[in-house]
């Protein structure tokens, strides 16, 4: 039990340190989630798109430069090096022979790794060492996947997007899948011609006095319109602090309110828990006024 005799300034000591903490806290996860969110996604595109493209590219390059040989008849097959069509070749441990360029270029450079025992590996390391050198993939790779969502955006997205559309759609299993994450990146990345189910309300939501913000996704069912008695709309409630996870719900139009926030806006809010307001929405009372000094002085009883 804390002594009440004790001086004042000792007992803040405890809220000003765990204070300080929190502050430093607040200062560190930003930046520290917005890093691991970057390196989550950028292995994803890693693992699943670059390692892919950069693997066909190396079988491609290798068997397009590829020089295998086997051993000439009349030759010596203990030798080292034997030359063939004027050009030298250099024996590796399975017997096939490849020039003596490559071998040297991979023994100057790549010292560390010993050599493969056939040739189709001896290209493989040779190309992936000598052209496709991270330096150089990923600048080519991230330009040529921003052309692609160019060209797609441009040329793609209307009859070819929609008979692509209808194709997968037919898929039984995929199509569930499919058409549910299209909504979505539609509604989020898409230019929709009804703005008007681009916009942020608030709901009193999980009850009377509560209010809850959503985002407006499109016309509700006919049957909860009937229901109801009024047209309804369907609403996303995104939750703190992950915004997957989300409840959707049909509400009336006459019980929603519009709110001057831009979709981004309202997710910042979400996903911050409220803490990130736009300035625009911040209440007259929460604005930092320095007091004068007649209103620092204390009033008259």
């Amino acid at each position: 039990m804390a002594d009440p005799h004790a001086p004042r300034h000792i007992l803040r000591k405890p809220r000003k340190f765990r204070g300080a903490v929190l502050r430093g806290l607040t200062l560190l996860l930003p930046p520290i989630l917005t890093i691991v969110i970057l390196l989550w996604a950028a292995t994803t595109i890693d693992a699943y798109l670059l390692a892919p493209i950069q693997a066909a590219a190396r079988e491609t390059l290798a068997w397009t430069i590829g020089d295998v040989r086997s051993l000439p008849r009349g030759e010596d097959p203990t030798k080292i090096t034997i030359t063939i069509d004027g050009h030298p070749y250099v024996r590796l441990a399975s017997g096939q022979y490849v020039p003596r360029d490559v071998v040297a270029w991979l023994r100057e450079y790549v010292p560390s790794l010993p050599l493969p025992a056939n040739g189709a590996e001896v290209y493989r390391r040779y190309v992936e060492s000598r052209f496709l050198k991270p330096q150089y993939v990923v600048p080519a790779f991230l330009g040529l996947f921003v052309l692609v969502l160019y060209f797609l955006g441009k040329f793609l997205a209307g009859e070819i997007g929609r008979l692509f559309d209808w194709g997968i759609l037919r898929l039984p299993m995929v199509r569930k899948v499919y058409g549910s994450v299209k909504q979505v990146t539609d509604f989020v990345f898409g230019e929709q011609t009804h703005v008007e189910f681009k916009r942020v309300v608030v709901i009193e939501y999980p009850r009377k006095g509560l209010w809850s913000i959503g985002l407006v996704t499109g016309e509700g069912m006919l049957d909860v319109s009937a229901a109801a008695n009024e047209p309804c709309v369907s609403i996303v409630l995104p939750t703190s602090p992950a915004i997957f996870t989300v409840k959707t719900v049909m509400v009336p139009k006459s019980k929603t309110y519009d709110v001057k926030m831009t979709i981004d806006q309202a997710l910042q809010f979400v996903i911050s828990c409220g803490v990130v307001v736009p300035p625009h929405q911040l209440p007259s009372l929460l604005i930092d006024k320095t007091p004068t000094t007649a209103e620092s002085e204390p009033r008259p009883s």
